[in-house]
């Protein structure tokens, strides 16, 4: 029998930009299907068990009760996107810029590509004080990884927002909502999703600077690399139309959803 979270839940992704089928147990699986439709208090243990095709025993040997299965998946979701935003940070280097702007993109591309786990943190709610707590303590490590690199950023002067630590909470209350409303069949990639938060997110911070150069908005290319401070690195794209064949294509607002369909 098994209550604790484990780290094996989710296989590891080789890279934080890659995502490949969410890889749960079957009776994770089902239960953040069921979690997702009716909420935690409207699911119950036989629900989940009947999903699965066990009995509800069966699913006892493997999870001590219904509050075990959410805590799991909180945990395990939340410990994936920290995983993915650490190696993020790590691959940009020190420079509090390419930094930021590398942990907001994964960030949104965790909340597109695993919107089913995801969508689960509204359900923070039903957590037992301990596991909440647990859960919180997490959560709050996320925004403090963010915190530091928009404040080293102000330091040297990148980011000139006078109230960082509201920005932050901005930014990822930003993010996370992206888990109610992309869809994978909408007009929007994950990736294009992730370019546009991070625009959003630096206008947040108070980054004065342009991310893609003079002339980008006239010629749909040139980038940082042909403009600015040349500091950005992969921010260079962002807010880009110039992937093949979507120059000077104008798209449209996805519709929101409020319940997500199953993990692609």
């Amino acid at each position: 029998m098994s209550s604790e979270p484990s780290l094996a839940a989710v296989a590891p992704a080789q890279h934080w930009r890659s995502y490949g089928p969410l890889d749960l147990h079957p009776i994770l699986l089902h239960a953040m299907e069921a979690f997702n439709e009716h909420g935690y208090h409207g699911t119950s243990v036989r629900d989940i068990a009947t999903r699965v095709g066990v009995t509800v025993p069966a699913l006892y040997y493997h999870y001590e009760n219904k509050q075990a299965l959410l805590t799991t998946l909180l945990e395990t979701s939340m410990k994936d996107v920290l995983d993915r935003c650490r190696a993020a940070a790590a691959e940009a280097g020190d420079d509090p810029l390419p930094r930021f702007c590398g942990m907001v993109e994964s960030i949104v591309l965790y909340m597109a590509n695993r919107k089913g786990m995801a969508f689960l943190d509204t359900e923070i709610r039903s957590l037992e004080p301990e596991n909440r707590a647990r859960y919180v303590a997490l959560r709050d490590y996320l925004q403090h990884m963010l915190l530091d690199t928009v404040r080293a950023g102000i330091r040297e002067g990148a980011f000139t927002t006078p109230i960082p630590a509201d920005a932050v909470r901005a930014i990822l209350i930003m993010c996370q909502g992206v888990a109610n409303w992309y869809h994978v069949d909408g007009p929007l990639t994950a990736e294009e999703v992730a370019e546009r938060h991070v625009l959003l997110s630096l206008g947040t911070v108070g980054y004065a600077g342009s991310p893609f150069g003079e002339s980008e908005s006239d010629t749909g290319g040139g980038g940082a690399d042909a403009g600015g401070d040349g500091r950005i690195g992969r921010v260079d794209r962002i807010g880009r139309t110039g992937r093949a064949g979507r120059t000077g294509r104008t798209r449209q607002p996805q519709a929101v959803r409020r319940t997500p369909p199953a993990e692609r």
